[in-house]
């Protein structure tokens, strides 16, 4: 008789259960995440952030459904099942207590990194860099030409437009020199660079601060400190803004809404204001992120608050209110002064609606609905007298506008077209050469002006950000290479690459002359690049 056997109460044979596992129910199981993950990847109609998530919940779903599986349907000894189970949450439980996920990235995967490792002691790619002795001294010996202005958000006419002296283009013989790099507080402001003045914002612990460095050092001038913090598992954490230098003042403002007015020489406060309580709205998810924008005796910020409060002005020199206008929620993008139909107006990318203001009033001059509730983030480009184009990403695109005066004495405006060719999602975008020239998606996208029509789309640098200097584009990629381009309406052109960072590069760039300061959420560093007419720089 089979030992699987035994006889029952008759003598005659019973077959025993069987211990072998149950394989099918598992297979099922592993077939169904495949089919839904590929099913999701090919879903050409979703943003590539929502297939990015929608894989991510198929891969975790199917993975407690196989736990499931081995606890109760595998059919093996309790012992083993339990053992397996208790198993697989220890070794989840582990790799939870030894990894956290460091916020994500710009496609929405999570960025996991060592508990034990110190954002402030991130490795950098090996790069020659000027020991700290030495670097007010290089400074003053060589402190190269005379260099621009940066005073604000991508650059002096919030653009991604700069002048400067022609840039070598040979980065093999003449390669970028490292002046300085430093750790820096956690955030996603960029430089604004006036004088002997770089002035960012960072987090520390339960203050976030504007601090001001010299630019060819690094060495830090002074900071001013408030009790205020931001920080979510996703988002990140610190302030978002990039501040704006206008004479001897500094305009701020931080992610919970702390709006500040500093002196540059000192940091000293001169006014502040809550926009959460002005607005009565609560930060947005990511936080607030638009830049100030001054114009005249007015500073400019967006707030996102019903009843007349989604767009605030204050007088430059009290901080005390001029108009409120708008009812818009707030999304992330920066207001931005343009002249369309011969008329001056502040235009602001807010959630679901596009609002045209004018500059002295904040009167809505003209509105455009937009997008589905994504994030806007991509500062709105002029390509004409009247017309100019938006985009976002999450699949929404880019649609070009032409602003039509009526006979009323109105602003009317009227779509030329749409285009799913260039999702700027938060990298902003410049029209040159009859083109736009932008990050889709975090690849690098040429499309026609006229019609919308994609001419090119190469290079995946993620979602980093650029600026246009004459003819090259300089381009940080998400993952911490600085690019240098000569694009074309026919080619990327890629020139030269060099390794700045190894971690996450969100931060705006910021270029005065032919010196470039770039950070990240942990460090930062300042670049002389060559140019065209000198070799080499930093050569006594």
């Amino acid at each position: 008789m089979n030992r699987n056997d035994r006889e029952d109460a008759c003598g005659g044979p019973v077959r025993r259960r069987s211990n072998a596992i149950r394989w099918w129910p598992a297979a099922v199981i592993v077939v169904g995440v495949i089919l839904a993950v590929t099913i999701i990847r090919l879903r050409a109609d979703l943003p590539f952030q929502s297939r990015n998530l929608g894989s991510l919940a198929a891969m975790v779903i199917g993975g407690a459904a196989l736990w499931l599986w081995w606890l109760f349907l595998s059919r093996t000894g309790l012992r083993w099942r339990l053992l397996g189970a208790i198993g697989a949450l220890l070794a989840v439980g582990g790799a939870l207590a030894l990894f956290r996920i460091r916020g994500v990235s710009g496609d929405l995967l999570p960025i996991f990194e060592p508990r034990w490792k110190s954002a402030a002691r991130s490795r950098a790619p090996t790069v020659a860099v000027l020991p700290t002795a030495e670097r007010t001294a290089a400074a003053s010996r060589n402190p190269g030409p005379s260099r621009p202005d940066f005073p604000q958000f991508l650059g002096p006419d919030r653009n991604c437009v700069v002048e400067a002296p022609p840039l070598a283009r040979d980065w093999t013989t003449h390669p970028p020199q490292v002046l300085w790099r430093q750790p820096i507080g956690p955030a996603w402001s960029g430089f604004a660079m006036v004088g002997d003045r770089a002035v960012t914002q960072e987090q520390r612990g339960e203050e976030e601060l504007v601090t001001a460095y010299e630019p060819l050092s690094g060495r830090k001038l002074w900071e001013h400190a408030d009790p205020a913090r931001y920080a979510t598992t996703i988002a990140g954490v610190g302030p978002r803004a990039t501040p704006t230098v206008v004479g001897n003042r500094i305009y701020c403002l931080g992610a919970t809404g702390r709006l500040n007015c500093l002196d540059l020489a000192d940091g000293r406060r001169v006014w502040q204001r809550d926009l959460t309580a002005e607005a009565t709205v609560a930060p947005p998810e990511w936080g607030f992120a638009g830049s100030p924008l001054v114009i005249g005796n007015q500073v400019i910020v967006s707030a996102g608050g019903n009843d007349e409060r989604s767009l605030l002005a204050y007088d430059v020199a009290t901080g005390e209110p001029r108009w409120s206008a708008g009812s818009a929620p707030a999304s992330y993008s920066s207001p931005v002064l343009v002249t369309l139909a011969d008329t001056a107006q502040i235009l602001m990318f807010n959630a679901r609606r596009i609002t045209a203001h004018h500059p002295e009033t904040g009167a809505v001059l003209w509105e455009h609905p937009w997008g589905k509730g994504q994030p806007q983030v991509a500062i709105p480009v002029p390509v004409g007298p009247d017309e100019v184009v938006f985009s976002s990403g999450y699949g929404i695109g880019a649609e070009r506008l032409k602003i039509r005066p009526t006979p009323d004495g109105k602003l009317n405006p009227e779509p030329i077209w749409a285009s799913k060719a260039l999702k700027a999602k938060f990298a902003n975008f410049i029209a040159w050469q009859d083109c736009l020239f932008g990050l889709d998606d975090g690849i690098l996208t040429c499309v026609d002006l006229a019609d919308g029509r994609r001419r090119w789309k190469e290079g995946r640098y993620g979602h980093g950000q650029l600026l246009r200097v004459d003819d090259l584009i300089v381009l940080t990629a998400e993952r911490g290479d600085l690019v240098l381009l000569a694009p074309t309406p026919e080619a990327p052109n890629e020139l030269a690459r060099f390794p700045v960072f190894d971690s996450k590069t969100w931060n705006p760039p910021a270029l005065s002359g032919d010196l470039l300061l770039l950070r990240t959420d942990q460090q930062a560093v300042a670049l002389r690049l060559s140019l065209a007419n000198q070799g080499a720089v930093g050569s006594d």
